[in-house]
């Protein structure tokens, strides 16, 4: 049975710092982070392939690192700098295709962790 396990949300201020994990039952040639809010579709975060190439959304460039344990199918997101516009159901996936930030197929999502950053 697949499953991914998520952990690290939390509140933290402006300017602060969360990091995700998300733990799967297998290996995916393609992992990645997505987000959604009430009343807006889910976006993409960040992915990663099975070469450790990763792709952002300009909106997260240079503040959240995606990185991944190929070990022990491990996804990571550390988020610096956090805005309040990052305040979201954070959602981990596997085998996105396209291995894109605009990927929509997706085989498995995660149960989601809610990041809430204040003002």
């Amino acid at each position: 049975q697949v499953q991914l396990v998520e952990s690290g949300g939390g509140s933290v201020q402006t300017g602060g710092s969360l990091r995700l994990s998300c733990a799967a039952t297998y290996s995916s040639y393609c992992m990645g982070w997505f987000r959604q809010v009430p009343g807006k579709e889910r976006e993409g975060v960040a992915v990663i392939d099975s070469d450790g190439s990763p792709i952002y959304a300009d909106s997260v460039k240079g503040r959240f690192t995606i990185s991944k344990d190929n070990a022990k199918n491990t996804l990571y997101l550390q988020m610096n700098s956090l805005k309040p516009e990052d305040t979201a159901m954070y959602y981990c996936a596997t085998d996105v295709v396209p291995c894109t930030v605009a990927g929509r197929m997706v085989a498995y999502w995660g149960q989601g962790t809610q990041v809430t950053v204040s003002s």
